[in-house]
């Protein structure tokens, strides 16, 4: 049975002001929302004011009796939205105007607001696992370790002027003297030994709109895909990267691929934790899927490969 948006859904858009050049798009959301509107969609756009103030509103839309929440601005804001969601009956969709859009990406929709609104007007309800970070969720995937760290040092204007390039550039000033951090860290009680310089646990499968680093993940299985690449500096990282991108994990003894419903992390030195793109804190953490845990307007361009099918 396919679930299916009520004749005349009532809809938020949620969007961030200065998200990428978001502050030039004002005039694309209006047109996104007119395409849902010609539809007899009821819908309503307001800005977020503050970091965390997307949760709030999305929390407060789904007690309200909200059918979907638009998250419009980049990954950053779609976590937002998605941390007040998580657990409602009100679902999850994104109009990308922000830096990387990898959801917007795995969707298959286009990065032009209009477009992908208009997509979006064949789509579906799908519920899907979330993960869960401490206490906070993640909808793609969390990162420990280098990509973390660079996350932590990066220049939120570089960012908006720069898009990717900036995490590439802070990427490759901090390989240099980066290394490997021995800690403890058991995936569903199994431990895992050796110098770790990065672990990302996915949800999803695009890393970083390019990379599928999680390439097994399925976004409602119940299981969180669990990528480790180790080593005693990153500048062995790609021989690394190179059997992550053949997809020759066996093959490789410093990466192990691991799927799993909890991941427990720590050690006499932290290491920086990022989720979703945004930097989140440092170890130890815990961490664990969330089954089911979201509602989401999936459209036909949606990634089949993601989804389990029923």
């Amino acid at each position: 049975m396919v679930n299916m948006l009520p004749f005349k859904p009532q809809v938020l858009i949620l969007f961030n002001p200065f998200a990428g050049q978001a502050y030039n798009l004002k005039r694309s959301l209006e047109g996104a929302a007119e395409v849902w509107r010609s539809r007899g969609w009821e819908v309503e756009l307001r800005p977020t004011k503050a970091a965390g103030d997307a949760t709030i509103q999305a929390r407060e839309a789904a007690m309200k009796g909200y059918d979907v929440v638009v998250a419009a601005g980049g990954d950053g804001t779609v976590n937002e939205v998605m941390n007040g969601l998580v657990g409602t009956n009100t679902a999850l969709a994104v109009l990308p105007i922000g830096t990387v859009n990898i959801w917007a990406r795995e969707l298959g929709l286009s990065m032009e607001p209009k477009r992908a609104a208009t997509s979006l007007l064949d789509a579906h309800l799908e519920k899907i696992d979330v993960g869960k970070a401490g206490n906070r969720y993640f909808l793609l995937m969390a990162g420990i370790g280098f990509d973390a760290a660079v996350t932590a040092i990066i220049n939120p204007q570089e960012k908006k002027q720069l898009g990717v390039l900036a995490y590439v550039k802070q990427a490759i000033q901090l390989a240099w003297n980066f290394p490997g951090i021995t800690s403890h860290i058991r995936v569903d009680g199994k431990r895992i030994r050796g110098r770790i310089l990065m672990l990302v646990i996915g949800n999803s499968q695009l890393y970083g709109g390019v990379v599928k680093l999680t390439a097994h993940a399925i976004i409602n299985d119940g299981l969180l895909d669990v990528c480790v690449i180790k080593g005693r500096s990153m500048l062995i990282a790609p021989l690394r990267l190179l059997s992550i991108f053949t997809r020759r994990y066996n093959l490789d003894p410093k990466v192990e691929y691991y799927r799993a419903k909890r991941i427990q992390i720590k050690g006499k030195k932290v290491m920086a934790v990022q989720v979703d793109g945004d930097y989140l804190g440092v170890t130890p953490m815990n961490f664990q899927v969330i089954p089911g845990g979201l509602w989401v307007l999936v459209p036909p361009s949606a990634d089949q490969a993601l989804w389990k099918i029923k």
